[in-house]
Parts: structure tokens; sequence; C-alpha cells
């Protein structure tokens, strides 16, 4: 440093030392004193006057604001101001001491906000004021930012503290693109859901008949003699000796010729012949005695000693009695069991949220391991009418039809098949991605990108849901675009004004 130097900062240094002698500080000390007790320009008053009113023009109304006593800001939201030590509301920092020159501005600045905005005629309409949606506590007379969180003021009427429901959030464009925000607009579109779950075949119960004999008697000749054979409809499955069917042969053969013998008799007796041989006829074919097997019987004389039990219709044999030749049987004894295999029921459980979508007529494709690379289809044909209760599933009964071949059918019951059911679209939905969808427990929420960074949550009810689409019953409309990612973040940043709200509930002075 040259001389100069040394010259310049001696002279300024020199005249300040010399100009404060002990008669002015004293003098000056003096005044402040008189400043402070008599308080001429209402220090204290100001004081009192922001006390319970609102933060106006970045002023913050619990801080005292005279000029000769120490004040307490955050490093990070200078708009706080106390007159005591601690944390900020806000973002609960350790507050700090201000200087002399900041108080004396702060109280400046208090007083002429105040004196703006109660000087005015209260006969004349007030000006709007602006509030944050994330900081309610801030109110300005003009349109603007945020001082907190830099968010879009919004009209507020500050005598009632209502704020407008559904705040947007204002986020930085540079801020949107590093959290990878993804919009996508709502849309019409039909609402598909496929559903996948797995299923066995089983006899279809309508086509299942049981073969048994209508009197007692022994079983004399069988002729299927295995489980799993083909029969037609009227094939000979056993023949039966009943002594019942044998004697009431023999009454048929009487009551014939006594009718035959009252050819000259009165009308009255030849009738009376007649009913006698129909009612025995009518017995021998409730016990299913064939009518060629009567004819025959009426035609030649000769009783039968046994009756041919046939087939009631085609199928497989499903359920035979073992060693039935030889055996005693009775009436209502199950001797055989037929199934129709010509279709057969595929058996599958839905859950709970899955039933909703099907309906008797649905379609489904099949597939099964025994078969690979080929495809069955199958038509609901059947829904339980009650949940089961272990499970939380319903059972619902798939009609599949069931290709022949020589064996009777390529289907067999028991086979395990893997499902897909295609129930009927939910036509023109008003539809928005099925991860756009805020799912809190107690409500759902989408976040509409309102443009130019602002985002605004709203609660939606939702409808069906499917191929990755979920229908929107109410909430939004055709016009908006919602967040597709990121939506998490951007409502937390949305939630934020209930947890200030609560920090501030805390800190009243």
């Amino acid at each position: 440093m040259n001389s100069s130097d040394h010259s310049d900062t001696y002279d300024y240094d020199a005249p300040s030392r010399s100009r404060w002698t002990t008669p002015t500080v004293a003098l000056i000390v003096f005044l402040l004193a008189a400043l402070v007790f008599l308080d001429p320009f209402g220090w204290h008053h100001v004081d009192e006057r922001l006390r319970g009113q609102p933060y106006l023009a970045g002023v913050t109304a619990t801080a005292r604001v005279t000029p000769d006593e120490t004040l307490y800001t955050c490093p990070m939201h200078p708009e706080i101001i106390e007159d005591e030590p601690g944390s900020c509301p806000i973002c609960g920092m350790d507050l700090v001491a201000m200087d002399d020159h900041a108080v004396a501005d702060h109280a400046d600045h208090a007083d002429h906000a105040l004196h703006q905005h109660t000087e005015q005629d209260p006969g004349e309409d007030e000006d709007p004021l602006y509030t944050c949606p994330m900081h309610p506590e801030i109110l300005q007379q003009e349109p603007g930012s945020c001082p907190i969180c830099g968010m879009d003021l919004v009209p507020a009427d500050h005598r009632d503290g209502d704020l407008p429901e559904g705040p947007a959030v204002s986020i930085d464009p540079q801020v949107v693109q590093n959290m990878n925000v993804r919009i996508e607009p709502v849309r019409r579109r039909a609402i598909r859901r496929d559903l996948h779950a797995v299923g066995y075949l089983e006899v279809d119960p309508k086509r299942r008949v049981t073969v048994t004999t209508k009197t007692s008697g022994w079983v004399e000749r069988v002729y299927v003699h295995y489980v799993g054979e083909p029969v037609r409809t009227g094939q000979p499955l056993f023949e039966v000796y009943a002594p019942d069917l044998v004697q009431t042969q023999r009454e048929l053969l009487s009551a014939q010729r006594y009718a035959e013998s009252l050819a000259g008799a009165p009308e009255d007796t030849r009738r009376r012949a007649r009913e006698l041989v129909q009612a025995t006829r009518t017995r021998l074919e409730y016990w299913d005695v064939p009518n060629d097997a009567v004819e025959n019987l009426l035609a030649t004389g000769e009783v039968v000693r046994t009756v041919t039990v046939r087939s009631p219709a085609n199928g497989l044999v499903t359920r035979r009695l073992d060693g039935l030749e030889g055996m005693a049987v009775k009436p209502g004894l199950d001797i055989f069991e037929i199934a129709d295999l010509s279709s057969l029921w595929l058996t599958v459980e839905l859950y709970e949220d899955q039933v909703a979508w099907i309906d008797v007529g649905s379609r489904a494709q099949i597939e099964l391991s025994y078969f690979p690379g080929e495809e069955f289809s199958g038509t609901v044909r059947f829904i339980e009418p009650e949940l089961r209760a272990e499970t939380r599933t319903l059972g619902i009964r798939i009609e599949v039809p069931n290709p022949q071949d020589g064996q009777g059918g390529r289907l067999r019951a028991g086979m395990y098949a893997e499902v897909q059911l295609h129930p009927p679209a939910v036509e023109n939905a008003l539809t928005v991605p099925s991860q756009a969808v805020l799912r809190t427990g107690e409500r759902n929420l989408v976040v509409t990108a309102l443009g130019d960074g602002r985002f605004q949550p709203r609660e939606v009810l939702l409808g069906h849901e499917g191929d990755g689409f979920v229908q929107i019953v109410s909430g939004v409309g055709e016009d908006d675009r919602v967040v597709t990612s990121a939506q998490f973040l951007i409502d937390s940043e949305s939630n934020l004004r209930a947890a200030i709200e609560q920090l501030r509930a805390g800190h009243v002075h």
C-alpha cells in the first residue's frame, strides 16, 4: 500500500473521532431516552395495531416493531420476525437477533403497511387481497409470488379467512423436468379387463342319468361290464328277473282272453273288460317294460321270464355296481350312472373384485396342458349365489363343448385348465391411466396439470378398471390433463399446507 492510501485512511478516520465529543454523546443519549419515553412517533402503538392483523406486504404481525429493543428473525425466512428468541414457525430453524438498522426498517415498513391498510374508507369496497394457498398467513395487496415457497398468490377474503378449495401448486419448469413428470389427457375409451384363472373339468349335472329298477328282482345277465364304456340310447345294460313282472304278464294275458270271450255280451260288460286289460298293460309300462315287449306278449301269449333294462341316454358309463350279475336289486338302487360328455362344465373360482365383470353368457378361452398349442372356448352358464367364506371367492360354471372322437370325447372330467375370461367392455368410459390415481384409503386423487408449471390435486370417484385404465365417474372432464408419474411428489407439496397450519398452531404468540 502506498503513502497516499495511508493518508486517505487517516484523514477519513480522524475527523470521525474528533467530531463525537463527550457533550455530543451525552446529548444524543438524552434525546434517545426522551424518544423512547415520550414515543412521539407511536412505535409501540404501531406494535399494538399490528397485533392480530395478517401479514401485509411482507410484514409478520407477531413481531414487536419498536426500534429500541432486540428482534429476532429466521435466516431462511426473513419475513418472520419475533420479539423473543425461538424457532421459525415455517422451517423450525433457530431465530437470530436483528441489527438496529434492520429493526428500524422493519418498523417503518410495518407502520406504512398498516397505515395504508387501515386508513381505507370503510364505506368503500376494499381492494382484493392475495394469499398463498400453502401459507395462508401471507396476505398481500397485489398479485405475485409467495415469499416463502414461491407459489402464485390467489385472491382471498382476509376478513373471514376462507381460501379456495383445491389449491394449485406452482413448480419451476426445471424442477418439473427433473421430477420426470409425465402428463396424459383424460380420454374416453372402452375398458376391458381380461381375467385369468384356473379350474377343472367335471360332468355337466344336467347330462348325468342314473339307471335303477322299479321292482325287486335278481340280475341274471349283464351287457355292459366296465366304467367308461360308451353306450347309446336303448342299448341293453342288463336283464333282471322280477316275480312281480312275471305275475303281471300273466294277469294281462288272462284279462285279454276274458275280454275276447265277451264278444256277445252287453256293451257295459265288454267296456269293463277292456278297462281291465288297459290297466294291467299300463302297470307294465310304469315298470319300464317296452311297448314292443307288451305287444309281443299279447301276440304270442308267452310270458317272458326276464326283462331287459336299457340305456336311457347316450354317453359313457361313469359308475357301475361291482359284482352285478346275480345280485338282488330293489327300487331306488343306483345300478348304473351314464353321463353325456358332448359338453363338460369347467368350474372356476373368482375373487370378489372380479365377480362384477362376469355375467351369464360371458365368453372364455381355455387352454389345457394335455393339448399344447390348442385352444378351446366356452360360455359362462351358471354363477353361484353365495361367496365361499373360507376363500372369499365365487364359483362359476363354464360350458365347454367336447369334440367327439371314437371314445366319446377328447376332454375328460378332472382335467385342469387355464382360463382367460373376456367379459363385456364398459363402452365410452371417461378414463385415466391407473397409475395416475393416488389411493389414500379414504379418497382417490388425481393431479391435474393446469399449464405453466401449475398443478392441482382433485378428488375423483372411480368406476371399473381394466387394461391399465380406470373409469372416472366424477372429478375431472375430457378437457383435463392428469399427471401419470411423480404425482406423489406434487401431492406431497400440496399437502404441506396442512402441515404448515399445524406448525403455526403450535407457535401462537
